[in-house]
């Protein structure tokens, strides 16, 4: 058994705005793993600021992988637990090395082509007009569940594009979600917290940055909108410490994604620990190729869990991987009618 590494650099079809910057392009990693004339490939899906694994001695980290690959998946893991993203490429990869084509990594109707991952459309932060262009698109899309990003431009222009969906949509027709991304001060989150309720929102994402257990504590208490922790479980590795997290602040929702969590694993220790405490989830992913997102869409069809997930990141690149997934009326499918082509097999 042998392994190799290699970089790609996808490339966003029109930069995307973040609260932490405009995104023109997404650097990640391929592992690939051969033996027995059969090949395996896995992503790390790391995202430069935001991955605890973003680190001067990443790609060293990554060479050490290959080298050891013959060590197996248990105890890779268990070596990589400071590299989330890496632990992930590496259970995805021995997972296509098994698979029957490489690409099945959870059989299931979902895979077969049968059944369909319902998902939210992704509105990108930028001007006013932009970010209403897009609202449109979305629900021409046949999308019922919009996530818009705020905390880049002005909050009163953000509720106005809130304002305008409700003025076209009730919540019993269109879903809306919100993600902060950490842009409130603590000091006025729970002001624009209740200004933006009246919207009837389902949620919002990381109000304040997170680290600040006693006061998200206080947020999530208080709060008149559901709350979903999302950047607040990065480099939180123990299981031990998830639950002191979980129990301390008591969200009303957490936010899953794999690539900086420990992959299929570390969600999973999450999702265990947040249904033991009636707390609601959902998995997103992470800006990752198809690669990486066909792995997270597949492993989340099998846990059953009907709400709206994060997965519709796939067309945002001119250079993403081939793949059968497609986004269809507000759903994720896999087309059995489509192959995958990837270059690095």
């Amino acid at each position: 058994m042998k392994a190799t590494y290699h970089k790609h650099i996808l490339e966003f079809k029109r930069p995307s705005g973040t609260s932490r910057g405009i995104l023109k392009t997404k650097e990640t990693w391929f592992i690939v793993i051969s033996a027995d004339e059969k090949k395996g490939i896995g992503e790390c899906g790391i995202l430069r600021t935001l991955s605890i694994d973003d680190r001067p001695d990443y790609e060293e980290k990554l060479k050490w992988t290959c080298d050891n690959i013959h060590l197996g998946v248990n105890f890779l893991y268990h070596e990589l637990k400071e590299f989330p993203s890496i632990q992930f490429g590496v259970e995805m990869a021995f997972k296509s090395l098994e698979s029957a084509d490489g690409f099945t990594l959870f059989p299931s109707h979902f895979v077969n082509g049968n059944d369909a991952i319902p998902i939210n459309g992704l509105i990108w932060m930028g001007e006013k007009e932009f970010m209403k262009d897009q609202i449109v698109e979305k629900l021409d899309q046949g999308f019922d569940c919009i996530k818009m990003k705020i905390g880049a431009i002005d909050f009163d222009a953000e509720l106005d594009l809130l304002s305008y969906i409700r003025s076209q949509f009730s919540k019993e027709v269109i879903e809306l979600r919100v993600d902060a991304n950490g842009a409130f001060s603590p000091d006025e989150a729970l002001d624009k917290l209740k200004r933006l309720s009246v919207h009837d929102l389902h949620s919002i994402e990381q109000p304040i940055k997170q680290g600040q257990y006693e006061m998200m504590k206080d947020l999530c208490n208080d709060t008149p909108l559901p709350i979903a922790l999302d950047e607040e479980l990065i480099g939180v590795f123990d299981v031990t410490e998830k639950r002191k997290l979980l129990l301390t602040i008591q969200p009303q929702f957490i936010i899953l994604k794999p690539s900086l969590i420990g992959g299929f694993k570390g969600t999973q220790e999450w999702i265990d620990i947040a249904d033991e405490l009636n707390i609601g989830w959902w998995i997103t992913s992470a800006l990752e190729s198809n690669i990486g997102l066909n792995a997270i869409a597949q492993f989340t069809y099998t846990l059953n869990n009907n709400m709206p997930q994060g997965l519709g990141t796939g067309s945002l690149y001119t250079n993403n991987i081939t793949s059968p997934l497609l986004v269809e009326k507000g759903t994720l499918k896999y087309s059995v009618n489509k192959q995958w082509l990837v270059p690095y097999l």
